[in-house]
């Protein structure tokens, strides 16, 4: 209370000082001798009344006066400007001092916040908490003093100490948002679970781009405000002396007991697997240890094991594995418990290797409560070998029996969605998942087409990441699987296999790689042939796998040159959908950059080009128009087709884009280029272009042409 109070009366006084030095500053005399008066009364009052804690009094202000009296003529009373220069230099002086000595104070107050923060990072948390203490006595308002000694106090324990801090840190700077997160994680370590909901929102109050961080805190609020009110009703159901809530504790109490038979285990398991059947069994299981006293029997450990041979062995591992799924079903707090205990944890990876089918069941009916929300999957991800996980849940892929297929792959479509999922796969992607799915894809037949649209999808989930992207978009073994199945699929009807394969084929091949080059004649041409076909989708999808193709390949282009690609994509792009014009447009565009046979076989198409002067034309996306604008240049090659355009709007359609505002200057160059090009060829286009002031643009765009 005392330094509240001295904040506040020092605020004050600045607020008193900075007007007298506004009335001082006043060209009006009489109000300058009044300003002085009233200067010399304020020093007097608060030296009397309000005396300053420190010892020594450095007040420059008056202390100087001469001993000698002046002359009448040279008093301060009769020449208010020589009174007011002394107020003003003394003023001066004095604030001068103040900021040496308070650079001074900073310094030391720096260094010994640096020592602090060593101090913390060794974790030791008293040693600190001293440092930062130093560092306020030498500057009371450095606010990372006390946000940093508010985190110290957390770790120790001492959570008001840690508010108190975090409300003196926002009196210094009241947007401070370490004050608002230390301060949540304080209530919330008190159990006040709305005044810490009350600081995370207010971080998003102040800074919105912070929002995604304080849902996770709010989260871990909710969650702890749950953990409690479970806990509390769990107690009083057993003080009260309810039947299951006593049962849950005796059966703990009895499994506990060591040395004990597998079959005295197994029947404890099941009765207490009986016995919890709502969130205050669960509850009361989490608060009599019931984790650790089966991690730490010696017999059910034994039993956990992946390799074990004992004939209960497996009758056992199945109890544990279905009493950890009925205890964490729906509650938060049981789940984290048995994820972040290691033996149970690595227990649960390594069963899905097992050679039973009921302990493979049970642990792929467990992994798949944890990957329904995102807190499971965090969790999972966090404590468990990502690696090992995801090999095991191929494997159970890869031999479907039991429709365990489908429950592994809805693990890994549920863990394909989350980002660090994604990056601790990224190290072994390749042997954990691409060489089975390539194997899966190449071994296609009527006892796996069933999951393999599902999977190749999931694949594409994990392939967002950029990382597997591009190990994917280089490894062999996928893109001869791809070729293999792609001719599987020309043979028999597999669509629904074939659509999101060429999905998953499009997005890997816009990452260049020797590998594609490799196969890209033969992929090419397997997507040729699915441009006859009658499923819109894998033709829209075949048409993207060639526009990115074929960039990678010289070979490729004049491959499928040869075999029609040019006529066929021209017809498409008169009546086909948005997507896939963009791709027939980009496709045609790559042939006719490299072959003079694509320009020939584009002019003959159609009369006089209309459908690129259409797409020129009609179309807003500038992918489309900018492709259409650079095949009309590639075309203007062919002898002849200049003339031919004399007389359409040619000239109008690409000076619009050359001298537009296209977002991407991709349209602007190529159009500007088929513009000089078609000039250039056919003078006489020179008259319409000077009807429509088009020189100035043109020179305009030089330095795109350039």
């Amino acid at each position: 209370m005392d330094r509240l109070e001295d904040l506040e009366s020092f605020l004050k006084n600045v607020d008193e000082i900075s007007e007298l030095v506004k009335e001082l500053n006043t060209s009006d005399a009489e109000a300058q001798r009044k300003a002085v008066e009233k200067a010399d009364h304020y020093i007097s009052v608060l030296e009397v009344d309000e005396p300053c804690r420190t010892k020594i009094n450095k007040t420059m202000i008056n202390t100087n006066l001469p001993s000698l009296p002046a002359p009448a003529s040279m008093s301060p009373q009769n020449n208010p400007s020589v009174s007011l220069e002394n107020f003003m230099k003394n003023m001066e002086r004095d604030a001068e001092d103040r900021r040496i000595r308070r650079r001074a104070k900073e310094e030391k107050a720096v260094v010994l916040k640096d020592k602090g923060n060593e101090a913390y990072a060794k974790e030791d948390y008293e040693t600190a908490v001293k440092y930062y203490s130093d560092g306020l006595a030498e500057l009371r308002d450095m606010q990372p003093l006390y946000t940093n000694r508010a985190q110290a106090y957390i770790k120790l324990g001492k959570y008001k100490e840690a508010i108190s801090d975090c409300e003196w840190a926002l009196k210094c700077d009241e947007r401070c948002l370490k004050a608002y997160l230390h301060m949540g994680k304080a209530y919330l370590a008190l159990r006040n679970y709305n005044e810490s909901r009350s600081c995370y929102e207010k971080i998003v109050e102040i800074e919105p781009r912070r929002e995604k961080m304080v849902k996770e805190y709010l989260t871990q609020v909710d969650s702890e405000e749950e953990r409690d009110s479970q806990e509390r009703s769990a107690r009083e159901a057993f003080d009260k002396g309810e039947e299951k809530a006593t049962t849950v504790p005796q059966l703990l109490e009895k499994l506990s007991r060591p040395k004990q038979t597998p079959l005295y285990y197994c029947g404890g398991l099941e009765l207490l697997s009986q016995a919890i059947t709502d969130c205050t069994g669960q509850t009361l299981f989490r608060l009599n240890n019931g984790i650790s006293i089966i991690s730490g029997n010696d017999m059910l450990k034994s039993c956990l094991l992946p390799r074990s041979r004992e004939s209960y062995t497996q009758e056992v591992c199945v109890s544990v594995l279905k009493l950890w799924r009925v205890v964490c079903n729906g509650n938060d707090e049981n789940q984290k418990m048995l994820m972040t205990c290691p033996a149970s944890s690595q227990s649960i990876v390594d069963l899905l290797a097992s050679e039973h089918t009921a302990v493979r069941a049970e642990c792929l009916a467990l992994l798949c409560l944890y990957s329904q929300m995102p807190r499971g999957r965090g969790l999972a991800v966090d404590n468990l070998n990502v690696g090992m996980l995801v090999k095991n849940l191929m494997a159970c892929i890869s031999n479907p029996k039991h429709q365990e297929e489908n429950t592994a792959l809805t693990i890994l479509e549920n863990f394909a969605s989350d980002s660090k999922f994604c990056v601790q796969l990224r190290d072994v992607f390749t042997e954990s998942v691409s060489v089975p799915f390539a194997a899966m894809l190449k071994s296609l037949s009527g006892s796996n087409q069933h999951f393999l649209p599902i999977l190749i999808s999931t694949i594409g989930c994990l392939a967002r990441d950029e990382v597997i992207r591009y190990n994917m978009a280089h490894c062999p073994e996928c893109w001869e699987a791809f070729l293999v199945t792609m001719k599987r699929c020309s043979v028999a009807e597999y669509n629904e296999i074939l659509y999101p394969m060429l999905g998953l084929m499009f997005n890997l091949s816009t990452i260049p790689s020797p590998v594609i080059q490799e196969h890209a004649v033969s992929l090419c041409g397997f997507c040729l042939d699915l441009l006859s076909g009658n499923d819109g989708g894998i033709v829209t999808r075949a048409i993207g796998v060639l526009c990115t193709v074929l960039p990678q390949s010289l070979a490729a282009v004049q491959h499928v040159v040869q075999g029609g690609v040019v006529r066929t994509l021209h017809r498409l792009l008169k009546g086909a959908g948005q997507t896939t014009v963009k791709y027939a447009i980009k496709t045609i565009a790559v042939c006719t950059a490299a072959s003079q046979l694509a320009r020939e076989e584009l002019v003959k198409s159609g009369k006089r080009l209309s459908v690129l002067l259409g797409l020129l034309g009609s179309s807003c996306d500038e992918v489309v128009s900018g492709n259409a604008a650079l095949c009309l240049g590639h075309c203007l090659q062919v002898e002849g087709t200049a003339g031919d355009l004399l007389g359409t709007d040619v000239v109008r359609l690409l000076l619009r884009h050359a001298a537009g505002d296209a977002r991407r200057t991709d349209v602007q160059r190529n159009a500007a280029v088929a513009l000089g090009r078609l000039c250039q060829t056919e003078p006489r286009h020179m008259n319409q272009l000077r009807e429509l002031h088009g020189l100035e643009i043109l020179h305009s765009c030089m330095k795109l042409i350039t």
